[in-house]
């Protein structure tokens, strides 16, 4: 990830989103995955960059762009 995308996580029973790069979460949490991902995906569409879903154990499974990422193409 890199800095500014978004990832949604789960941490003691509770699903965030956070932007990468800040310590702080974006809203308060969530009780379900489906509404967390549903959040942490509008606001990388609005952001225009990655979104990334880590489940509670093990590397994030599940990736998505949106927008025009620089990394994305290729030179």
């Amino acid at each position: 990830m890199a800095a500014g995308d978004i990832e949604t996580f789960h941490q003691n029973g509770i699903w965030f989103n956070r932007i990468e790069g800040e310590s702080r979460t974006l809203g308060l949490g969530y009780d379900n995955r489906e509404d967390a991902v549903a959040a942490g995906r509008s606001a990388s569409v609005a952001r225009q960059v990655e979104h990334t879903v880590k489940e509670s154990e093990g590397p994030s499974d599940d990736r998505s762009s949106y927008g025009t990422n620089p990394r994305d193409r290729v030179g």
